[in-house]
């Protein structure tokens, strides 16, 4: 038998095989699609049509008619101390509404998250004010604040903090503070439900180990509650600061954005420069204005929350 019999043969090259096509990374587009479709459509196309309103002088009289005029709008508006100061209202509305709601739903989550009797009613009830229609809420509200037979007006002359007859919302000191109580009202429930869905998922194994090492309930909260709410609680404070900068009805319903312009937001002030003035060039430049403020905090959040993410990871 010669040398060459003995040797195993070669094995033939593997013929290298096309990798499968991925299906699967394509699914999330899928169904995505669909809902930026919908963003693209009744949503951008708007907003573009309305940066183009905003650079035109067009009256609510005849709105075919366009002049262009540039960046005057926002040039007249930033010059514009009625402007200063819908900025200025807006910004104490927003802060107000979103320090004072979630303050007072981490409260009112922190109490209905312990065992006592009735739990579940009282957070049945808790949810009342967020499910009242907010235009009832306020024609409610009017009647409260009212000058003669209203409740806060009772309660402050009893307090001795007037002599009596003051109509809140005629009053440009009261005014706000006035739609403030009635938004707060209105939507710290909310935030308690948030809040206390968020507390439910914190591991009572983590508390319990906390208190036997001695911590007390101000602790507690620090090291083992709040990292498990913050998430839930930063996303909330978003959501509230979009809201408060878009919110229209009970503030048109209350006081129109008076007295003086002391209620005056950056909505109000849009739909009074539209429809009362019939400056719709003007108003979608008010509108942009919003918008921007709007897309800035939104942005702000997010960066947070990456910082958030990985001083958290660097631990």
């Amino acid at each position: 038998m010669s040398r060459t019999a003995n040797q195993p043969k070669a094995r033939p090259e593997a013929v290298p095989r096309a990798a499968p096509l991925d299906h699967g990374r394509w699914v999330p587009a899928f169904f995505v699609a669909p809902v930026a479709l919908y963003l693209l459509v009744f949503q951008g196309y708007p907003l573009i049509q309305e940066f183009l309103l905003s650079v035109t002088s067009t009256s609510l009289l005849d709105p075919t008619k366009h002049a262009f005029v540039g960046f005057e709008n926002y040039r007249e508006l930033l010059l514009d101390s009625e402007f200063h100061q819908v900025l200025r209202v807006t910004a104490i509305y927003t802060v107000v509404c979103v320090l004072a709601s979630i303050g007072l739903g981490l409260l009112a989550a922190l109490l209905l998250d312990g065992a006592f009797p009735g739990r579940g009613l009282a957070r049945a009830l808790v949810t009342i004010p967020w499910a009242a229609p907010p235009v009832a809420a306020a024609l409610i509200f009017v009647w409260m604040f009212n000058a003669q037979y209203g409740l806060f007006s009772h309660l402050a002359q009893f307090l001795g903090l007037s002599s009596g007859g003051t109509n809140w919302l005629d009053e440009p000191s009261y005014a706000l503070p006035a739609i403030l109580i009635t938004t707060i009202w209105q939507i710290f429930p909310f935030s308690s439900v948030v809040i206390l869905a968020a507390l439910q998922g914190v591991p009572s194994e983590l508390r319990e180990a906390a208190v036997i090492d001695g911590a007390d309930r101000l602790s507690v909260f620090r090291a083992v509650v709040w990292p498990t709410i913050r998430p839930s609680v930063a996303l909330l404070t978003l959501l509230i600061t979009v809201w408060s900068l878009r919110r229209f009805d009970v503030i048109w319903l209350m006081t129109q954005g008076g007295p003086l312009g002391e209620t005056n937001t950056l909505v109000i002030d849009l739909y009074r420069r539209a429809f009362v003035y019939l400056d719709l060039g003007r108003a979608a430049a008010v509108g942009i204005v919003g918008l921007v403020i709007a897309i800035l905090v939104t942005f702000a959040y997010f960066w947070l929350s990456l910082r958030a993410e990985k001083a958290s990871g660097k631990r």
